[in-house]
């Protein structure tokens, strides 16, 4: 479910397209989402409350007509991106940064080749949008907060959490000399978890300073349940705990509880409804836990003393404190604890060969939640259009590849979320094998994002060359002997495997590619169909195809992959086919 300030969780399959007109169709027809023709005003009136975001193939003027009787407020309206029936531009219209039009702009420019128009004014002027901010929520007075910070003018930070935050962020405020949320006049920005009186000012006593309550997920409810109880069970009992801690629900960073739960619907439904995940554990893990108020009764239906404290604690840790005892309902008993800090992410995100055509879905969310992203230059360029202002970027030459892994732990390590970025796929030739093969990264929670590799990339501009059996090979000697290279070649040869070669030639390694050849002639017909991409799926992209026998290495750089077929690959109307065997 996509939450406030969190646009990289809106799933394509929630926007709608609309078109009015036989070209607004033909834009409309090379687009992701899900279409209508003809009468967007209806289709607008019918999915304005369950869409998630519009595309709308229309003139501006007319879409504002359409949309204006529908807006009630900026947290409640969805995206509206408008695309004129050319093509050319993608203009974020409603919704810009808590629905994530903005995003969606981009990303419909992307899938076009159009130019996107975002005019909201942190992206204009390269400022911090306040409610775009990496795994914090915004609340309160956006406007003049925002409209202080992209002035200038004197803005107050108080963080009594000490929640990391973004450089951005600090080095445009003000360290408040107050204690605590409660303290300080004027432009304020106040990072708590609490519901504090203050954000109902009075403006009959005078109290009219802005004030922007940011959010931090600091928050973790442990639920224990009965088999019966349901989602709106599991929502009223949390809500009236949090209202009687002085908590905001905004704050929540997940729900925990014993694992037997993890697919129950009432879990599943009210995380939906909240916006956060479930994280659960084994009863054995959650016995270990030291509880203020175990209970043998649960121990005996459930495996261990604690549902709701010991989850809560456990998925709090390190350094998590329980600031609300277990309350029990009628089907439900929840805890409250508070984390020590945010527990730090690596997020090892494979980009796709190059063109965000073939970037998933899932790489977009992990650069765009990142407060640091890091990655070679060229590969921080390729994801360029999801960093914002408010995230730092580390940017590392060629062969920093366990500098660029001990970056990335050390970021997280101060409770950062990073994304260490990749081309292609992060596990293939790339960085999560540096990353994990460090044993560094204990502290921190890792997760490998894949993605599109060149050699998948090639294959599909050739035809279907891996339609069975492959193998993948890099002739780069650099970190390999050759001996060693030399026998997988002579392996997979031998085993009539397709072989696909990557970082076949450079300018100082001009001979593995003739030798890799003279191995595979030994084993493969000179009429062996081959193919040659270059810069597969980004700009210049090169194709040759040609054989075995009279492949050229001057058709061949760095940035290639050559795919050499099995005995059984043949040549169907111009492409590369491996057959399955089917026929």
């Amino acid at each position: 479910m996509s939450t406030p300030g969190d646009p990289a969780g809106r799933d394509r399959g929630d926007v709608v397209c609309l078109s009015a007109t036989e070209p607004g169709r033909a834009v409309a027809a090379r687009l992701p989402y899900r279409h209508v023709h003809g009468d967007p005003g209806a289709a607008l009136r019918r999915e304005w409350g369950s869409a998630g975001g519009f595309v709308v193939v229309l003139a501006a003027g007319a879409t504002v007509r359409l949309v204006a009787p529908l807006l009630s407020t900026k947290a409640a309206d969805p995206a509206v991106v408008c695309v004129d029936d050319a093509g050319r531009y993608a203009v974020s219209l409603v919704g810009g940064h808590v629905a994530g039009a903005n995003a969606l702009a981009e990303e419909v420019a992307g899938f076009l080749g159009a130019h996107a128009v975002v005019t909201t004014a942190a992206e204009r002027t390269g400022g911090i949008a306040l409610d775009m901010l990496p795994g914090l929520r915004a609340e309160g007075d956006l406007a003049r907060v925002g409209g202080a910070l992209l002035a200038g003018g004197p803005v107050a930070l108080s963080n009594e959490l000490g929640w990391p935050l973004p450089d951005a962020l600090l080095e445009r405020c003000a360290a408040d000399s107050g204690a605590g949320a409660e303290v300080g006049a004027g432009t304020r920005i106040v990072v708590t978890d609490r519901v504090v009186e203050s954000e109902r000012p009075d403006p009959e006593a005078g109290d009219t300073s802005p004030v922007v309550y940011l959010r931090p997920p600091s928050l973790v409810a442990g639920v224990g349940s009965s088999s019966d109880a349901t989602a709106a069970d599991v929502v009223s009992a949390l809500s009236c705990v949090l209202e009687a801690a002085g908590l905001s629900a905004a704050a929540l960073g997940a729900l925990a509880t014993v694992d037997r739960r993890a697919e129950h619907p009432a879990f599943r439904s009210a995380a939906a409804a909240l916006g956060v995940p479930v994280v659960t554990y084994p009863p054995a893990v959650l016995d270990a836990v030291i509880v203020p108020s175990p209970s043998d009764t649960v121990r005996r239906a459930v495996g261990t003393g604690s549902v709701a404290e010991a989850a809560a604690l456990a998925a709090s840790r390190p350094g998590g404190i329980l600031v609300s005892s277990k309350r029990r309902f009628e089907k439900v008993t929840v805890a409250l604890a508070r984390r020590g800090g945010p527990r730090g992410l690596v997020s090892v995100v494979g980009l796709g060969p190059g063109s965000e055509l073939h970037r998933t879905p899932a790489a977009t969310r992990a650069v765009r939640h990142a407060d640091v992203v890091i990655g070679l230059s060229n590969y921080v360029e390729q994801c360029a259009d999801l960093v914002s202002a408010g995230q730092r970027v580390l940017r590392f030459p060629l062969g920093t590849e366990v500098e660029r892994a001990r970056a990335a732990v050390g970021e997280a390590e101060k409770g950062l979320r990073v994304a260490l970025v990749c081309s292609g796929d992060a596990g293939v030739y790339a960085m999560a094998s540096p990353l994990l093969e460090l044993g560094e990264a204990g502290g921190v929670d890792v997760e490998v994002v894949p993605g599109v590799t060149a050699g998948l990339a090639s294959g599909a501009v050739l035809g279907a060359p891996l339609g069975h059996d492959h193998a993948v090979v890099s002739l780069s000697d650099l970190h390999t002997p050759w001996e060693r290279i030399a026998a997988r070649l002579e392996a997979a040869a031998a085993s009539d495997f397709v072989v696909v070669l990557y970082n076949p030639r450079s300018a100082r390694r001009t001979w593995q590619l003739d030798a890799a050849r003279e191995i595979l002639l030994q084993h493969r017909s000179p009429r062996t169909p081959v193919g040659v991409v270059t810069d597969a799926a980004r700009p210049g992209e090169r194709v040759v195809r040609t054989t075995l026998g009279d492949l050229e290495a001057g058709d061949v750089s760095m940035t290639s992959c050559v795919v050499v077929g099995s005995s059984s690959t043949r040549m169907v109307g111009g492409r590369m086919v491996t057959p399955r065997g089917f026929s």
